[in-house]
Protein backbone atom coordinates (compact mmCIF):
# COMPACT_ATOMS: atom_id res chain seq x y z
CA UNK A 1 0.00 0.00 0.00
CA UNK A 2 2.79 2.20 0.93
CA UNK A 3 4.14 2.09 -2.59
CA UNK A 4 1.06 3.44 -4.12
CA UNK A 5 0.69 6.71 -2.61
CA UNK A 6 2.00 9.94 -3.66
CA UNK A 7 5.27 10.89 -2.97
CA UNK A 8 5.43 14.10 -0.51
CA UNK A 9 7.34 16.95 -2.35
CA UNK A 10 8.78 19.70 -0.46
CA UNK A 11 8.95 20.49 3.19
CA UNK A 12 5.59 22.13 4.90
CA UNK A 13 5.96 25.34 6.29
CA UNK A 14 6.42 26.53 10.25
CA UNK A 15 3.16 25.83 12.14
CA UNK A 16 2.37 27.64 14.91
CA UNK A 17 1.78 25.43 18.06
CA UNK A 18 -1.49 24.34 19.00
CA UNK A 19 -2.92 25.33 16.22
CA UNK A 20 -5.56 23.00 13.98
CA UNK A 21 -4.29 22.29 10.54
CA UNK A 22 -5.95 19.72 7.64
CA UNK A 23 -3.78 17.18 7.32
CA UNK A 24 -5.91 15.29 4.71
CA UNK A 25 -8.52 15.43 2.09
CA UNK A 26 -10.94 12.69 0.35
CA UNK A 27 -13.72 12.72 -1.90
CA UNK A 28 -16.21 10.28 -3.18
CA UNK A 29 -19.06 10.07 -5.37
CA UNK A 30 -21.85 7.36 -6.56
CA UNK A 31 -21.72 5.60 -9.39
CA UNK A 32 -24.09 7.54 -11.87
CA UNK A 33 -22.90 10.71 -13.81
CA UNK A 34 -24.86 13.40 -15.03
CA UNK A 35 -23.77 15.39 -18.24
CA UNK A 36 -25.40 18.30 -18.16
CA UNK A 37 -26.13 18.55 -21.47
CA UNK A 38 -28.71 15.63 -21.22
CA UNK A 39 -29.85 16.33 -17.78
CA UNK A 40 -33.33 17.52 -19.58
CA UNK A 41 -34.41 14.49 -21.20
CA UNK A 42 -33.84 12.31 -18.41
CA UNK A 43 -35.03 14.07 -15.99
CA UNK A 44 -38.65 14.64 -18.28
CA UNK A 45 -38.42 11.21 -19.39
CA UNK A 46 -38.38 9.78 -15.82
CA UNK A 47 -40.52 11.84 -14.15
CA UNK A 48 -43.34 11.22 -17.20
CA UNK A 49 -43.64 14.76 -17.87
CA UNK A 50 -44.30 16.80 -21.17
CA UNK A 51 -44.74 20.41 -19.77
CA UNK A 52 -42.63 22.15 -22.84
CA UNK A 53 -42.93 25.49 -20.79
CA UNK A 54 -40.98 24.00 -17.96
CA UNK A 55 -38.95 22.03 -20.47
CA UNK A 56 -37.71 25.14 -21.53
CA UNK A 57 -37.11 26.92 -17.81
CA UNK A 58 -35.11 23.73 -16.70
CA UNK A 59 -33.06 23.89 -20.21
CA UNK A 60 -32.28 27.66 -19.72
CA UNK A 61 -31.72 26.84 -16.50
CA UNK A 62 -28.89 23.76 -16.82
CA UNK A 63 -27.12 26.71 -18.87
CA UNK A 64 -26.86 29.61 -16.48
CA UNK A 65 -25.77 27.33 -13.33
CA UNK A 66 -22.48 26.84 -15.40
CA UNK A 67 -22.45 23.08 -14.40
CA UNK A 68 -21.15 20.68 -16.62
CA UNK A 69 -21.24 17.60 -14.88
CA UNK A 70 -22.68 15.76 -11.54
CA UNK A 71 -22.80 12.50 -9.60
CA UNK A 72 -25.94 11.69 -8.18
CA UNK A 73 -27.41 8.77 -6.12
CA UNK A 74 -31.18 8.63 -8.30
CA UNK A 75 -31.04 5.91 -11.32
CA UNK A 76 -33.55 4.49 -13.48
CA UNK A 77 -33.11 1.50 -11.74
CA UNK A 78 -34.02 3.20 -8.26
CA UNK A 79 -37.16 4.66 -9.65
CA UNK A 80 -37.62 1.03 -10.91
CA UNK A 81 -38.12 -0.63 -7.91
CA UNK A 82 -39.62 3.29 -6.22
CA UNK A 83 -41.58 4.53 -8.96
CA UNK A 84 -43.84 6.74 -6.42
CA UNK A 85 -40.75 9.09 -6.36
CA UNK A 86 -41.73 10.48 -9.40
CA UNK A 87 -45.52 10.98 -8.76
CA UNK A 88 -46.56 14.17 -7.76
CA UNK A 89 -48.27 13.95 -3.59
CA UNK A 90 -47.49 11.18 -2.58
CA UNK A 91 -45.95 10.36 0.94
CA UNK A 92 -42.96 8.73 0.21
CA UNK A 93 -40.14 9.72 3.30
CA UNK A 94 -39.91 6.34 3.97
CA UNK A 95 -39.04 4.61 1.05
CA UNK A 96 -36.53 8.09 0.90
CA UNK A 97 -34.56 7.89 3.92
CA UNK A 98 -34.26 4.02 3.25
CA UNK A 99 -32.14 5.26 0.32
CA UNK A 100 -30.79 7.65 1.56
CA UNK A 101 -29.25 6.50 5.13
CA UNK A 102 -27.67 3.41 3.37
CA UNK A 103 -26.47 5.99 0.25
CA UNK A 104 -24.58 8.70 2.41
CA UNK A 105 -22.82 5.92 4.91
CA UNK A 106 -21.34 4.30 1.73
CA UNK A 107 -20.33 7.33 0.63
CA UNK A 108 -19.09 8.77 3.76
CA UNK A 109 -16.69 5.76 4.62
CA UNK A 110 -15.53 5.72 1.09
CA UNK A 111 -14.39 9.14 1.33
CA UNK A 112 -13.18 8.51 4.90
CA UNK A 113 -10.82 5.31 3.78
CA UNK A 114 -9.37 7.81 0.50
CA UNK A 115 -8.53 10.47 3.05
CA UNK A 116 -7.14 8.07 5.93
CA UNK A 117 -4.88 6.61 3.37
CA UNK A 118 -3.82 9.95 2.04
CA UNK A 119 -2.86 10.90 5.88
CA UNK A 120 -0.62 8.04 6.51
CA UNK A 121 -1.62 7.16 9.72
CA UNK A 122 -3.55 3.92 11.42
CA UNK A 123 -7.20 4.54 11.87
CA UNK A 124 -6.38 3.32 15.36
CA UNK A 125 -5.05 7.04 15.93
CA UNK A 126 -8.30 9.00 15.26
CA UNK A 127 -9.71 10.49 18.38
CA UNK A 128 -12.40 12.44 17.43
CA UNK A 129 -15.47 11.96 14.45
CA UNK A 130 -17.56 14.98 12.94
CA UNK A 131 -20.35 13.94 10.42
CA UNK A 132 -22.48 16.15 8.82
CA UNK A 133 -25.31 15.66 6.30
CA UNK A 134 -28.39 17.23 5.35
CA UNK A 135 -29.80 13.99 3.43
CA UNK A 136 -30.75 11.45 6.65
CA UNK A 137 -32.46 11.25 9.74
CA UNK A 138 -32.10 8.40 12.22
CA UNK A 139 -31.65 7.28 15.51
CA UNK A 140 -28.75 6.45 16.21
CA UNK A 141 -27.53 8.77 13.03
CA UNK A 142 -25.03 8.42 10.65
CA UNK A 143 -22.23 9.54 12.77
CA UNK A 144 -22.42 5.79 14.30
CA UNK A 145 -22.90 4.10 11.26
CA UNK A 146 -19.71 5.62 9.53
CA UNK A 147 -18.02 4.69 12.74
CA UNK A 148 -19.17 1.37 12.14
CA UNK A 149 -18.49 1.04 8.95
CA UNK A 150 -15.14 2.11 9.13
CA UNK A 151 -14.21 0.11 12.09
CA UNK A 152 -13.77 3.04 14.34
CA UNK A 153 -12.57 2.17 18.42
CA UNK A 154 -16.01 2.26 20.49
CA UNK A 155 -14.19 4.99 22.52
CA UNK A 156 -14.08 7.74 19.29
CA UNK A 157 -15.69 10.57 20.78
CA UNK A 158 -18.74 11.52 18.15
CA UNK A 159 -20.10 15.06 16.72
CA UNK A 160 -23.32 14.80 14.64
CA UNK A 161 -24.61 18.40 12.60
CA UNK A 162 -27.73 17.86 10.71
CA UNK A 163 -29.70 20.15 8.38
CA UNK A 164 -26.87 22.76 8.35
CA UNK A 165 -27.27 22.74 4.49
CA UNK A 166 -24.50 24.52 2.48
CA UNK A 167 -22.44 26.07 5.23
CA UNK A 168 -22.51 22.46 7.03
CA UNK A 169 -18.74 21.79 6.05
CA UNK A 170 -18.00 24.90 6.84
CA UNK A 171 -19.24 24.79 10.23
CA UNK A 172 -17.84 21.19 10.41
CA UNK A 173 -14.45 22.56 10.23
CA UNK A 174 -14.93 24.58 12.33
CA UNK A 175 -16.05 22.25 15.25
CA UNK A 176 -12.80 20.16 14.51
CA UNK A 177 -11.12 22.83 14.85
CA UNK A 178 -12.13 23.72 18.49
CA UNK A 179 -12.20 20.05 19.32
CA UNK A 180 -8.30 19.49 17.95
CA UNK A 181 -6.95 22.61 19.95
CA UNK A 182 -8.47 21.81 23.24
CA UNK A 183 -7.23 18.03 22.67
CA UNK A 184 -3.92 18.02 22.42
CA UNK A 185 -2.73 15.03 20.49
CA UNK A 186 -6.37 14.65 18.96
CA UNK A 187 -7.17 13.60 15.41
CA UNK A 188 -10.51 14.15 13.86
CA UNK A 189 -11.99 12.95 10.92
CA UNK A 190 -14.28 15.10 9.68
CA UNK A 191 -17.05 13.70 7.29
CA UNK A 192 -19.55 14.80 5.05
CA UNK A 193 -22.31 13.40 3.00
CA UNK A 194 -25.01 14.27 0.73
CA UNK A 195 -27.73 13.03 -1.54
CA UNK A 196 -30.42 14.96 -3.59
CA UNK A 197 -32.90 12.01 -3.54
CA UNK A 198 -34.06 13.44 -0.36
CA UNK A 199 -35.83 16.08 -2.21
CA UNK A 200 -36.36 14.67 -5.73
CA UNK A 201 -39.49 15.66 -7.05
CA UNK A 202 -41.47 15.66 -10.44
CA UNK A 203 -41.27 19.33 -12.12
CA UNK A 204 -44.31 21.48 -11.54
CA UNK A 205 -45.55 24.06 -12.30
CA UNK A 206 -46.80 25.11 -8.49
CA UNK A 207 -43.19 24.73 -8.03
CA UNK A 208 -40.69 26.53 -10.19
CA UNK A 209 -38.09 26.81 -8.01
CA UNK A 210 -37.21 22.66 -7.63
CA UNK A 211 -36.19 23.63 -11.21
CA UNK A 212 -33.22 25.16 -10.06
CA UNK A 213 -32.36 22.32 -7.49
CA UNK A 214 -32.63 19.91 -10.60
CA UNK A 215 -30.55 21.76 -12.46
CA UNK A 216 -27.94 22.76 -9.39
CA UNK A 217 -27.74 20.45 -6.75
CA UNK A 218 -25.31 16.70 -6.72
CA UNK A 219 -24.48 14.05 -5.07
CA UNK A 220 -21.19 13.00 -2.84
CA UNK A 221 -18.83 12.68 0.09
CA UNK A 222 -16.22 14.59 1.85
CA UNK A 223 -13.34 13.79 4.29
CA UNK A 224 -11.10 15.88 5.50
CA UNK A 225 -8.24 14.85 8.55
CA UNK A 226 -7.99 17.20 11.47
CA UNK A 227 -5.42 18.32 14.06
CA UNK A 228 -2.77 20.25 15.65
CA UNK A 229 1.17 20.01 16.43
CA UNK A 230 1.50 17.97 12.93
CA UNK A 231 4.17 14.73 13.09
CA UNK A 232 6.24 16.31 10.33
CA UNK A 233 7.44 13.01 9.70
CA UNK A 234 4.28 11.24 8.44
CA UNK A 235 2.21 14.31 8.34
CA UNK A 236 1.54 16.34 5.71
CA UNK A 237 -0.38 19.33 6.76
CA UNK A 238 -2.51 21.53 3.88
CA UNK A 239 -4.03 24.61 6.01
CA UNK A 240 -3.48 25.90 9.28
CA UNK A 241 -6.48 27.08 10.59
CA UNK A 242 -6.01 30.16 12.16
CA UNK A 243 -9.77 31.59 13.55
CA UNK A 244 -13.24 30.86 12.78
CA UNK A 245 -16.67 32.57 13.24
CA UNK A 246 -20.49 31.85 12.71
CA UNK A 247 -22.31 34.73 12.10
CA UNK A 248 -26.25 34.84 11.25
CA UNK A 249 -28.27 37.48 9.52
CA UNK A 250 -31.95 38.72 11.59
CA UNK A 251 -34.85 38.21 10.13
CA UNK A 252 -33.56 35.96 6.76
CA UNK A 253 -34.72 32.48 7.80
CA UNK A 254 -37.27 32.53 5.67
CA UNK A 255 -34.50 33.03 2.69
CA UNK A 256 -33.67 29.24 2.80
CA UNK A 257 -36.66 27.86 3.73
CA UNK A 258 -36.88 23.88 4.28
CA UNK A 259 -39.09 21.85 5.47
CA UNK A 260 -38.93 17.47 5.67
CA UNK A 261 -42.41 16.37 4.67
CA UNK A 262 -44.07 13.03 3.80
CA UNK A 263 -43.41 13.39 0.50
CA UNK A 264 -39.35 14.46 1.49
CA UNK A 265 -37.45 17.77 2.00
CA UNK A 266 -39.07 20.67 0.24
CA UNK A 267 -36.75 23.77 -0.43
CA UNK A 268 -37.07 27.46 -1.18
CA UNK A 269 -34.44 29.66 -2.17
CA UNK A 270 -35.55 33.26 -2.46
CA UNK A 271 -34.23 35.32 -5.31
CA UNK A 272 -32.56 38.07 -3.26
CA UNK A 273 -30.04 35.36 -1.62
CA UNK A 274 -27.38 36.69 -3.69
CA UNK A 275 -28.16 40.00 -2.93
CA UNK A 276 -28.19 39.33 0.94
CA UNK A 277 -24.75 37.62 0.48
CA UNK A 278 -23.06 40.52 -1.32
CA UNK A 279 -24.33 42.97 1.12
CA UNK A 280 -22.80 41.48 4.31
CA UNK A 281 -19.70 39.48 2.99
CA UNK A 282 -17.34 42.37 3.11
CA UNK A 283 -17.98 43.14 6.45
CA UNK A 284 -18.55 39.46 7.58
CA UNK A 285 -14.61 38.75 6.49
CA UNK A 286 -13.22 42.00 7.71
CA UNK A 287 -13.91 40.36 11.03
CA UNK A 288 -11.94 37.69 10.21
CA UNK A 289 -9.05 39.08 8.64
CA UNK A 290 -8.76 41.86 11.26
CA UNK A 291 -7.08 39.66 13.33
CA UNK A 292 -3.82 39.80 11.73
CA UNK A 293 -3.69 43.06 10.50
CA UNK A 294 -5.02 42.33 6.95
CA UNK A 295 -7.84 44.90 5.14
CA UNK A 296 -9.41 45.06 2.08
CA UNK A 297 -6.39 46.21 0.30
CA UNK A 298 -4.71 42.23 0.60
CA UNK A 299 -8.24 40.73 -1.03
CA UNK A 300 -6.23 40.16 -4.22
CA UNK A 301 -3.20 38.92 -2.31
CA UNK A 302 -5.38 35.93 -0.48
CA UNK A 303 -6.47 33.06 -1.36
CA UNK A 304 -10.33 32.31 -1.84
CA UNK A 305 -11.78 28.95 -1.04
CA UNK A 306 -15.14 29.87 -1.31
CA UNK A 307 -18.08 27.50 -0.93
CA UNK A 308 -20.22 27.78 -4.72
CA UNK A 309 -23.70 28.31 -3.91
CA UNK A 310 -24.22 28.77 -7.45
CA UNK A 311 -22.78 31.81 -9.85
CA UNK A 312 -24.99 34.51 -9.00
CA UNK A 313 -23.61 34.22 -5.49
CA UNK A 314 -19.91 33.49 -6.78
CA UNK A 315 -20.31 36.55 -9.27
CA UNK A 316 -21.86 39.16 -6.67
CA UNK A 317 -18.62 38.25 -4.04
CA UNK A 318 -16.24 38.76 -6.88
CA UNK A 319 -17.58 42.49 -7.75
CA UNK A 320 -17.69 43.63 -4.25
CA UNK A 321 -14.64 42.62 -3.27
CA UNK A 322 -13.27 43.45 -6.30
CA UNK A 323 -11.72 40.14 -6.78
CA UNK A 324 -9.25 38.99 -9.69
CA UNK A 325 -11.43 36.93 -11.62
CA UNK A 326 -8.85 33.84 -11.27
CA UNK A 327 -9.22 34.25 -7.15
CA UNK A 328 -12.67 32.25 -7.50
CA UNK A 329 -11.23 29.58 -10.34
CA UNK A 330 -11.52 27.00 -7.71
CA UNK A 331 -14.88 27.67 -6.75
CA UNK A 332 -15.81 28.08 -10.09
CA UNK A 333 -14.34 24.95 -11.30
CA UNK A 334 -16.24 22.84 -8.40
CA UNK A 335 -18.94 23.75 -9.36
CA UNK A 336 -18.72 23.18 -12.80
CA UNK A 337 -17.40 19.38 -12.42
CA UNK A 338 -19.71 18.47 -8.96
CA UNK A 339 -22.78 20.86 -8.99
CA UNK A 340 -23.29 22.39 -5.77
CA UNK A 341 -23.05 19.05 -3.75
CA UNK A 342 -24.11 21.14 -0.52
CA UNK A 343 -21.83 20.36 2.91
CA UNK A 344 -19.56 18.20 0.53
CA UNK A 345 -18.55 20.85 -2.36
CA UNK A 346 -16.09 23.01 0.64
CA UNK A 347 -13.77 19.66 0.06
CA UNK A 348 -13.70 19.83 -3.55
CA UNK A 349 -12.88 23.36 -3.44
CA UNK A 350 -9.71 22.98 -1.15
CA UNK A 351 -8.37 20.43 -3.20
CA UNK A 352 -8.50 22.47 -6.25
CA UNK A 353 -6.98 25.61 -4.23
CA UNK A 354 -4.15 23.06 -3.26
CA UNK A 355 -3.74 21.99 -6.92
CA UNK A 356 -4.00 25.90 -8.00
CA UNK A 357 -1.30 27.18 -5.36
CA UNK A 358 1.49 24.47 -6.22
CA UNK A 359 0.92 25.78 -10.08
CA UNK A 360 1.46 29.37 -8.73
CA UNK A 361 4.19 28.56 -6.89
CA UNK A 362 5.95 26.60 -9.81
CA UNK A 363 5.52 29.47 -12.07
CA UNK A 364 6.42 32.10 -9.80
CA UNK A 365 9.90 30.18 -8.91
CA UNK A 366 10.18 30.70 -12.57
CA UNK A 367 9.55 33.80 -13.67
CA UNK A 368 11.18 35.14 -9.99
CA UNK A 369 7.92 36.74 -9.39
CA UNK A 370 6.72 38.02 -5.61
CA UNK A 371 4.80 35.33 -3.61
CA UNK A 372 0.87 35.82 -3.45
CA UNK A 373 -0.10 35.93 0.91
CA UNK A 374 -0.01 32.54 2.71
CA UNK A 375 -3.57 33.80 4.19
CA UNK A 376 -6.79 33.05 2.32
CA UNK A 377 -10.82 32.67 3.57
CA UNK A 378 -12.74 29.23 3.77
CA UNK A 379 -16.10 30.69 3.26
CA UNK A 380 -19.79 29.14 3.10
CA UNK A 381 -23.46 30.59 3.20
CA UNK A 382 -26.41 27.80 4.67
CA UNK A 383 -29.66 28.40 5.57
CA UNK A 384 -30.54 31.01 8.98
CA UNK A 385 -28.42 33.22 6.61
CA UNK A 386 -25.60 32.27 8.10
CA UNK A 387 -22.48 32.74 7.53
CA UNK A 388 -19.52 30.42 8.15
CA UNK A 389 -16.10 31.61 7.76
CA UNK A 390 -12.16 30.47 9.13
CA UNK A 391 -9.08 32.60 8.21
CA UNK A 392 -6.19 29.75 7.11
CA UNK A 393 -2.83 29.76 6.50
CA UNK A 394 -1.67 27.99 3.32
CA UNK A 395 0.88 25.42 4.47
CA UNK A 396 1.82 23.85 1.31
CA UNK A 397 4.79 24.13 -1.22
Amino acid sequence: MGSEEEPKEGFPKMVNPGKATILALGKAFPHQLVMQEFLVDGYFKNTNCDDPDLRKKLSRLCKTTTVKTRYVVMSEEILKQYPELAIEGLPTVKQRLDICNDAVTEMAVEASRVCIKKWGRPISDLTHLVYVSSSEARLPGGDLYLAKGLGLSPETQRVMLYFMGCSGGAAGLRVAKDIAENNPGSRILLATSETTIIGFKPPSADRPYDLVGAALFGDGAGAMIIGSDPVLSIERPLFELHNAIQNFLPDTEKTIDGKLTEEGISFKLARELPQIIEDNVESFCEKLMATVGLTDKDYNKMFWAVHPGGPAILNRIEKRLDLFPEKLSASRRALMDYGNASSNTIVYVLEYMIEEILKKQQQQKKECQEEESEWGLILAFGPGVTFEGILARNLTV
